[in-house]
């Protein structure tokens, strides 16, 4: 059986149980919190050389950070894949894609989630607002709107199905919402309906609703959500 170590909450673990969920695999989740470091595991550094999560072992292998360890489950699980199979330039594109989403994570989502809850409610410091500004003014509407400029009406990232991008993405605003920072469905209307199409592909919709014990305990909001939990 696979063990993951990371939370739910955090935008790559979930992706990584995303893509676990879709390729039908059995997994565990072990709860690591890195900004809490008095509850880390004794061997964490050695699971994790960077510190980050998620990490996932499989019998004797260890393997940290969210896209090795999905392109590892697409070689090691070939059945429903979760890369584009066709050609290269669509396999280039999703890679692209992910990457791009992981920077709509460290700009928009990290910068939000550190400075209104870690801060806050771990490091017991106030909300730096002009950081939290900044993103908001600068960070989104670059960012979100080079997705709007690219996103078709219909379909996914790549192609007509779901793919791991598709899921990296919708992970990081997912998590922007549990914050309180709504996605402007009108503003980003393409990037809107892309994000309501990849939370209700069977995966995703299963790994928001396993989640929200986490959530609730949490104190963050998942009304957004909607449907996709009932």
């Amino acid at each position: 059986m696979l063990k993951i170590y990371g939370v739910p909450i955090s935008v790559h673990t979930r992706k990584v149980i995303v893509a676990a969920l879709h390729k039908g695999l059995s997994f565990e989740v072990f709860p690591v919190v890195p900004v809490i470091p008095d509850k880390l595991p004794p061997n964490w550094r050695v699971l994790s050389p960077t510190g980050k999560i998620p990490v996932m072992q499989h019998d004797d292998f260890t393997l940290a950070d969210s896209t090795a360890i999905c392109g590892y489950l697409d070689r090691a699980y070939p059945d429903e894949p979760i890369y584009p199979t066709g050609d290269a330039r669509s396999y280039a594109r999703a890679l692209w894609w992910e990457q791009y989403s992981g920077s709509v994570f460290s700009n928009v989502v990290h910068p939000l989630f550190f400075e209104t809850f870690v801060n806050p409610n771990i490091n017991k410091i106030p909300t730096d607002k002009a950081k939290v500004s900044h993103v908001l003014t600068n960070a989104m509407p670059e960012m979100f709107g080079y997705l709007e400029s690219q996103i078709g009406e219909q379909g996914f990232l790549v192609g007509s199905v779901p793919t791991v991008p598709d899921w990296h993405l919708a992970s990081a605003l997912t998590t922007m919402q549990y914050l309180g920072f709504a996605l402007d469905d009108q503003r980003f209307a393409r990037l809107a309906s892309l994000y309501r199409r990849t939370v209700r592909t069977s995966a995703m919709r299963q790994a928001l609703r396993d989640e929200q014990p986490a959530v609730q305990g949490m104190g963050l909001k998942s009304d957004f959500l909607g449907n996709v939990l009932a």
